[in-house]
């Protein structure tokens, strides 16, 4: 099949996809804009961080299938993919430690101010007694809303610090807060004044789209965490600063509501600028070797399974 790869993507895999006996094009740059033009005699298409817009889809005619390598699938158009008979796929779980490794170290960072701590050593200040003060992790609550791949990943590694787990997820079985020895919370507000730092994990989604607003805010603790490595859509920005100044929060987050592309080197700091303890990184949370390896695997399994039975693994359309 014609394979399009409009992101990065590990070269053993695009090797092995080769040897198969695919013609695989990798076009890294692309973009949603460029993407249309790229796509005439595209089978088989597979992206990250890439939008597929209706567009790009229009643009196929001759597209069986899409592969978002990751687990969140809402920068594809999958519902007007489904009227063109474009199957689209994702690869669950496969970068799940790896979100939950950063979302653990912005939390880590935020308690020990290590960003504050490293700026001030490298403008040649010491400055012991402040940094002295930290809260510490053991014995907090920390409230997990969506407890998907990712946030069971993060409930294991905050119980090796000794924090108590509370959790909000209307589908998650009693077996799984059993197991994880977590306690369930009613809603996401509850969850919020009984949580000493909050994790999001979760889809952006018509109906969790802005869900972190003044109303979940005003519901947290003086002084509370709130970290976000999910979605960006999930928060209202303006909402999320006005509270983090009025109750000191501190904030932790890896992905943005207005989001530069990933072909951008531009970012509007600016909003965030004045937040007593803001650390934020670049959209990077599935971006390690081994998370990368474990996508790259679960999209040539997707492919392969297609060509030798027509079946569609992981379909989410």
């Amino acid at each position: 099949m014609n394979i399009l790869i409009a992101d990065k993507f590990p070269a053993h895999w695009t090797e092995e996809l080769k040897k198969r006996g695919h013609a695989v094009t990798l076009r890294p740059e692309l973009d949603e804009t460029t993407l249309p033009a790229a796509v005439a005699d595209t089978e088989v298409l597979i992206v990250r961080s890439t939008k597929v817009p209706a567009a790009v889809i229009n643009a196929a005619a001759r597209l069986k299938l899409i592969i978002r390598a990751g687990a969140g699938f809402d920068t594809i158009d999958f519902k007007h993919a489904a009227q063109k008979g474009v199957a689209v796929c994702n690869c669950p779980g496969t970068n799940s430690i790896a979100v939950a490794e950063l979302a653990l170290g912005l939390l880590l960072a935020l308690d020990r101010r290590l960003y504050h701590n490293t700026r001030d050593l490298n403008a040649g200040v010491w400055n012991k007694k402040e940094y002295s003060k930290a809260r510490g992790l053991y014995g907090r609550t920390l409230g997990i809303i969506g407890l998907g791949h990712i946030g069971q990943e993060v409930a294991k590694r905050a119980q090796a610090f000794g924090m108590r787990l509370v959790a909000f997820d209307p589908y998650a079985t009693a077996d799984t807060f059993a197991r994880l020895n977590i306690t369930p919370m009613a809603d996401i507000y509850t969850l919020a004044a009984a949580s000493d730092a909050v994790t999001v994990h979760l889809p952006d989604t018509p109906q969790t789209h802005g869900l972190f607003n003044q109303k979940f805010f005003a519901a947290l603790k003086d002084g509370a965490t709130f970290i976000n490595t999910a979605r960006g859509g999930l928060v209202n920005t303006p909402d999320l600063i006005a509270a983090a100044k009025a109750k000191h929060l501190r904030v932790g987050l890896d992905v943005y509501e207005n989001e530069p592309k990933a072909t951008d080197n531009v970012f509007d700091f600016a909003p965030f600028a004045d937040l007593d303890c803001f650390y934020g990184t670049h959209h990077i949370g599935a971006s390690t070797d081994q998370a990368q390896d474990a996508v790259a695997e679960c999209a040539v399994n997707i492919v392969d399974t297609f060509a030798q039975t027509g079946n569609f693994l992981h379909k989410v359309n």
